[in-house]
């Protein structure tokens, strides 16, 4: 579908649905047909646009040039932002098309999606329930069709609950991967710009294209120079225990418990852990100090609009905002210093296990129950997702059936910088809970966006005795590769036993099939330092003409093994049993 195609069905949906309370402002659909017709006129041209063809819907605490900033709050923000926020640009730059601002609890506080002027949203589906937020315009422009992505802001869980409510996904990284610069603060220290998708590819291809440092945000971070970019094939994966699900209602627990089977059944083993520190140190971003970043953000504002009588102004968001206005130094230092330990603490909860799964939220109220007790069901909403950005965990949340008669999901977490694993596990959940019976799944596409590709052809490969290794690194296998035909292979004696590659000349050996890994820049020092004699890495030249590093052997090592190049792989030598295939090689 070409981008005006796009953008036209798009609009036809808005038109059906009739749910004007997801946008506070809405392009004019002339406006975004010229831009789909810019971005069709851009791929016809040649150029390379990841996202042409998809809508973006943007939460109204998200900046968009040309349309107002009101955060949910009409007086807050009256002029037409002059820049789009960088994490939204990129998705432009990259072939998106915006089609408004989207409807959100006020001043991104809450996660019910009631608070607002502009009317509670409704759940996409299940009208008399709700939608979740604060992110809710954006999740249920997704679930109705008409966005394909949709952008929100998490704090205390606003990127997650809205796609369990759903069955979407959102995906919330490490906190400084995306920037925030262009986005209204909750509480700056907290706060993560997220995707909505209806499909995880498409979230993360999203996730990477809005990732890394823009000048204007202090607070950017990058990945670390050992980040792990693959999740090991058989990962252990961390649950609480009965006693810490007890919040859940009771078709949320049944639910839960089949996702948790579900991850078995990825090859994941999953353990039982204590995450009772965990959901208490949740308790801080709204029942401790920490609530004065919500005051910084916008209290002044919203106390001269609160004295004033502003109409606009939600009674529940100023209570909570205004709360933190007489908060001490020392108070907030000492949340802080407990924070930390509470960091600690979750490593701690968490050693020995890769990932950790949790039920996204507890229950599906009705916006009847929540204009009832608007505090008290928001809290128990953010159980499972307040401590989260506290803790600087990543998560994507996603689909995992049914319960209580509407979709039901959970969230996989992993700690800060570990964000593909939580990925890889989730995309293997999905593919078992849709009856996939493949046994090697199209992975999910890769978040990071660096490492090193590494060429294995002996005892690196998947199923031989040393691909550990590389599984310890967090390497990610990338694709079968094939050497030009310079290469001779040796059977060497070793334990583990494995061959060596040595390079003897063009047309003077074969094509040498291995693997492509790819390794952290970190990772492939460390499997440089304790690369034992008589292996190397070094450039080895691909059957394409490319270059890559890659696993080889010292020459004289070579030259006294047994010469098994006519096997072209080092597992068909091993299949074969023959122990050797011609005489040693000979090498110049």
């Amino acid at each position: 579908m070409s981008a005006v195609e796009r953008v036209r069905a798009a609009y036809r949906r808005i038109a059906e649905v009739d749910r004007p309370e997801v946008w506070i402002a809405l392009q004019p659909e002339t406006q975004a047909l010229a831009a789909a017709a810019d971005v069709d006129a851009r791929a016809a041209a040649g150029e390379d646009l990841p996202l042409a063809g998809t809508t973006l819907a943007v939460k109204d605490n998200v900046d968009v040039a040309g349309l107002p900033t009101t955060a949910g709050c009409p007086t807050y923000g009256v002029m037409p932002a002059t820049r789009t926020a960088p994490a939204v640009q990129r998705l432009v730059d990259a072939g998106a098309v915006v089609l408004g601002k989207t409807n959100l609890d006020q001043f991104a506080t809450g996660l019910v999606g009631t608070r607002s002027p502009y009317g509670a949203v409704r759940h996409a589906t299940l009208p008399e329930r709700v939608s979740g937020g604060s992110s809710s315009g954006s999740a249920v422009a997704v679930a109705l069709g008409i966005a394909d992505v949709g952008i929100g802001t998490d704090t205390a869980g606003s990127g997650r609950v809205p796609a369990a409510f759903h069955g979407i996904v959102g995906i919330k990284t490490t906190l400084g991967l995306v920037p925030t610069s262009g986005v209204v603060p909750a509480c700056r220290s907290y706060d993560v710009v997220t995707t909505f998708t209806r499909d995880l590819d498409l979230g993360v291809l999203a996730t990477r294209l809005m990732t890394g440092p823009d000048a204007a945000d202090p607070t950017g971070r990058v990945w670390p120079p050992d980040v792990r970019l693959g999740l090991r094939p058989d990962p252990v994966v961390a649950v609480p225990r009965a006693a810490d699900l007890a919040p859940l209602s009771p078709g949320w627990r049944a639910a839960f418990a089949d996702a948790v089977d579900a991850v078995g059944r990825t090859g994941a083993r999953v353990v039982e852990v204590d995450v009772s520190p965990m959901l208490e140190a949740a308790r801080l971003l709204y029942d401790g100090a920490i609530v004065a970043e919500r005051y910084a953000a916008v209290g002044e504002f919203l106390a001269h609009a609160h004295a004033a009588g502003d109409a606009g102004v939600d009674p529940v968001v100023a209570g909570i905002v205004l709360g933190g206005r007489d908060v001490t130094a020392a108070a907030y230092v000492q949340d802080r210093e407990a924070l930390d330990r509470a960091r600690a603490d979750a490593l701690g909860t968490l050693a020995g296990a890769d990932l950790l799964l949790l039920p996204t939220t507890t229950e599906h109220p009705t916006i009847a129950a929540v204009q009832a007790d608007p505090v008290a069901i928001n809290r128990r909403l953010g159980t499972y997702t307040n401590f989260v950005n506290l803790l600087d965990l990543a998560a994507v949340a996603v689909p995992a059936g049914e319960a209580d008669g509407g979709p039901f999901g959970v969230t996989v977490l992993s700690r800060a910088f570990d964000d593909q694993l939580a990925l890889d596990l989730a995309g293997r959940m999905l593919i078992v809970q849709g009856g996939a019976a493949d046994d090697e799944p199209a992975p999910v596409a890769p978040l990071v966006d660096t490492g090193v590709e590494v060429a294995v052809f002996g005892a690196h490969l998947r199923g031989q005795p040393l691909n550990g290794q590389l599984d310890a690194l967090g390497a990610r296998f990338v694709r079968t590769v094939a050497t030009s035909d310079a290469y001779r292979l040796a059977a060497l004696a070793t334990h583990p036993p494995k061959p060596g590659l040595v390079r003897a000349g063009p047309g003077e050996g074969a094509s040498i099939t291995g693997e492509a890994w790819l390794v952290s820049v970190a990772g492939l020092g460390r499997l440089l330092a304790t690369l034992p004699a008589p292996m190397l890495l070094g450039p080895v030249e691909l059957d394409d003409g490319t270059w890559v590093v890659g696993f080889g052997c010292a020459l004289d090592a070579a030259a006294a093994g047994d010469d098994i190049t006519v096997h072209a792989s080092w597992p068909a030598y091993l299949r074969s049993g023959t122990p050797a295939a011609g005489p040693a090689v000979a090498v110049r």
